[in-house]
């Protein structure tokens, strides 16, 4: 999908892919993505091996900022800002659990780093530290997320899923019928309290 100047991606850990983060930024656009600690090669400012895990462990902010850059397989890294929010105790400990239910279930184990990460909620970002501070960019990333818990609450309210065509001419009515009945729907399981089958 083409890039529009001056538009915010704001995508999940699957999306933490500097080549493609590198071309939505040279088209213009600006990315707010949440990370993890092992799927990009992290660097300091200086373009040296930054230390994504020994800043997490000594940090004892709620939240912590720092300027990295993202190596590229080819070409200059790209700079970001890397925004690190503590996780409550709570919810913390939650996001352990079940990581290492999934290990378990599946005969691994969960590696120190991974349980250290799980205790924040780690994004990088593009946007201008001026314009958009730390905690802009958290609300940014939490609004994406309740786009998508609507999306699936929309899913199982309405039976939402692919289109039964591929052709634009009978998708894009079947699309437009489905959220005519999820406007129509909504206010009424919200008023009782449940959700239709």
């Amino acid at each position: 999908m083409p890039v529009v100047a001056g538009e915010i991606r704001i995508g999940d850990r699957v999306y933490l892919q500097a080549e493609r983060i590198a071309k939505v930024m040279a088209q213009g656009g600006d990315v707010v993505v949440r990370a993890s600690w092992k799927n990009a090669r992290w660097l300091d400012a200086n373009g040296e091996a930054f230390d994504l895990i020994g800043h997490l462990e000594s940090c004892r902010e709620e939240v912590f900022e720092t300027p990295v850059r993202l190596g590229l397989k080819q070409g200059a890294s790209v700079k970001m800002r890397l925004i690190a929010l503590r996780k409550s105790e709570p919810a913390a400990q939650e996001a352990r659990r079940k990581l290492n239910k999934e290990a378990k279930a599946k005969g691994n184990k969960v590696q120190p780093q991974t349980l250290i990460a799980a205790g924040f909620v780690i994004l990088v970002t593009s946007l201008d530290r001026e314009e958009f501070p730390a905690g802009t960019v958290l609300k940014l990333y939490r609004m994406r997320w309740r786009i998508e818990l609507a999306f699936k609450r929309l899913k199982s309210l309405i039976g939402l899923r692919a289109p039964p065509a591929k052709d634009p001419r009978i998708a894009k009515p079947w699309i437009l019928a489905h959220f005519l009945i999820a406007l129509v729907t909504e206010p009424l399981s919200q008023e009782l309290g449940v959700s239709p089958p």
